[in-house]
C-alpha cells in the first residue's frame, strides 16, 4: 500500500532546526535530554530535531538554527570538527562541565599526557591526542553554555523554550548558597566543618549534595558575583583560605578541592595553581 505523504512532513516546515554533537564526554548531558520524556515530545512538536545520533540513526546535515555541543576538545580531528559545527550553527550552546570548562578529562592539562598513554597502551605511537582537554568556546564562538555534570534537564528546556520564543535565555549566576539557603539547608561548612566549594559554585543542581548533608564539589563551575560582586569572578581565595587556616586542609588538598571536574575553569584554576606554588 502506497503510503500518503506524512502529516509530519508538513509540520516541519518553518520549524526551527535542532543538531546535537558529541565530543569527548560521557553522554550523561544527552542522556539528560532524553530524561526530558513528556517534556522531549513537546519539544519535539515545536523543534525539527534532525541530528541526535544518540536518539536517532536518521540523521540531516545542516545548516541547524540551534545546536547542542557536549563534550571537551582531546584530539586534533576534534579541533578541526568544531569549527565546521559551528558553521552549520545559527546558535550554538555548550552543555556540560565539559564542553564549558574541559571536565574532568581536564587533569591531562597538568600531567604528562605522553607518560598516560605509554603506560595504558601497548602501542601508544597510534595514539593521536592532544596534551590538554580544552572546552568548546576555546575553538570557537559559544552563544550560551549550561554548566553542570551533568546539566539540569529542567534549564536546558527553559533555554530551548525562551530561543523559541524569541527572548534572551536567562541563565543564573549566583552561588549554590543563595540555593541553600532557599530551600532552609543547615550549611555544611559552618555546622560540620566541611570544605563546601558551594560559595563560589554557580546553582543549578538545585544544592543536591548540601541537602544531602554533604559538601558541594563545584560540577556547575564558578558562579559570579556569589563573592565578589555582579558580573565579577567569585572570591576562591578567600574560601581557599578558609579552608587551609580554619579547617585545616593541607594546600594540596586546598588544590585537589578546586581541581575537579570544573578544575580547568580560569577562577578554579587559578586558585589550584596558586596552592599549588604554595
Amino acid at each position: 500500500m502506497r503510503q500518503r505523504p506524512s502529516a509530519k512532513k508538513t509540520k516541519a516546515v518553518g520549524r526551527p532546526t535542532l543538531g546535537v554533537f558529541k565530543f569527548a564526554s560521557c553522554d550523561g548531558c544527552q542522556l539528560s535530554m532524553l530524561n526530558l520524556e513528556d517534556e522531549l515530545v513537546a519539544l519535539g512538536q515545536a523543534l525539527n530535531i534532525v541530528y541526535f545520533p544518540e536518539a536517532s540513526s536518521a540523521m540531516q546535515d545542516g545548516p541547524y538554527d540551534i545546536v547542542l555541543v557536549e563534550g571537551s576538545i582531546t584530539i586534533p580531528e576534534d579541533a578541526r570538527r568544531i569549527r565546521a559545527v559551528r558553521e552549520q550553527a545559527a546558535v550554538l550552546i555548550t552543555i556540560g562541565a565539559c564542553a564549558t570548562a574541559g571536565g574532568i578529562q581536564a587533569l591531562r592539562n597538568w600531567a604528562d599526557v605522553e607518560a598516560f598513554k605509554r603506560a595504558v597502551y601497548p602501542s601508544p605511537q597510534y595514539i593521536d591526542s592532544l596534551t590538554t582537554s580544552t572546552p568548546i568556546s576555546e575553538h570557537v564562538r559559544v552563544d550560551y553554555e549550561l554548566w553542570g555534570c551533568p546539566i539540569d534537564k529542567a534549564q536546558l528546556l527553559r533555554v530551548l523554550v525562551d530561543l523559541l520564543a524569541g527572548v534572551q535565555p536567562r541563565l543564573p549566576t549566583q552561588s549554590v548558597c543563595l540555593e541553600c539557603k532557599r530551600q532552609g539547608h543547615v550549611c555544611v561548612m559552618v555546622a560540620r566543618g566541611m570544605p563546601c566549594l558551594g560559595p563560589v559554585t554557580r546553582t543549578g543542581c538545585g544544592a543536591i549534595c548540601p541537602s544531602m548533608g554533604r559538601d558541594c564539589y563545584g560540577c556547575f563551575g564558578p558562579a559570579e558575583g556569589a563573592t565578589a560582586g555582579p558580573g565579577l569572578p567569585p572570591n576562591t581565595t578567600s574560601l581557599a583560605t578558609r579552608f587551609h587556616r580554619d579547617l585545616h586542609l593541607i594546600p594540596v588538598e586546598v588544590v585537589r578541592r578546586f581541581r575537579g571536574i570544573n578544575g580547568a575553569a580560569k577562577p578554579f584554576k587559578d586558585e589550584g595553581h596558586a596552592w599549588e606554588e604554595a
